[in-house]
């Protein structure tokens, strides 16, 4: 009996939505350059990116997920480093964090400028621990933290992201 060739892809589920996901990414940080996100259409990410709507829904709710997404990867080092050492100092949390920002200035600038700063506020909620079901002194300790940072990292940004780290970390009390 003879056997016939199977057309099958060879990238497994992962891979695939690997492979998406970085598409998307690209695409939109491309897009970004040019547009506000507001003028960017699901479909022309989609095209830009060379795949279905389909794979965008699969994925995403809406356009601005794309972009948290991409916030969470990069500060996953930074994430990395906090949670071996949970209790650092104020000064090495803005060591660490201004220093990641100065390290992806690039992107964050783009960020700045389509006003997508405000898309950091959960992130740095989550990251930092903060839920709203743990105990009192808890959740509001780790609100206080991640409002410390958010603060600090919007007028930053309003500054013109001028502030080097070592100038932030001076304005911190001894």
């Amino acid at each position: 009996m003879e056997q016939k060739l199977k057309n099958v892809s060879p990238f497994s589920n992962e891979s695939r939505n690997a492979y998406v996901v970085e598409h998307l990414t690209s695409s939109m940080l491309e897009l970004l350059k040019e547009k506000p996100i507001s003028e960017i259409s699901v479909s022309e990410l989609c095209s830009m990116a060379g795949v279905g709507r389909t794979f965008f829904y699969r994925n995403y709710e809406e356009k601005e997920d794309i972009v948290k997404a991409y916030v969470k990867r990069l500060f996953q080092d930074w994430v990395n480093e906090y949670k071996e050492t949970p209790d650092l100092p104020a000064r090495e949390v803005v060591r660490i964090v201004f220093s990641h920002f100065e390290a992806h200035r690039d992107f964050y600038a783009l960020l700045n400028e389509r006003g997508l700063v405000y898309l950091l506020k959960d992130i740095i909620l989550n990251l930092c621990g903060f839920n709203p079901e743990q105990e009192m002194p808890a959740a509001y300790s780790s609100a206080y933290v991640a409002f410390f940072l958010y603060g600090w990292i919007e007028v930053w940004f309003r500054r013109g992201m001028k502030d080097t780290t070592e100038e932030l970390i001076a304005c911190l009390p001894q």
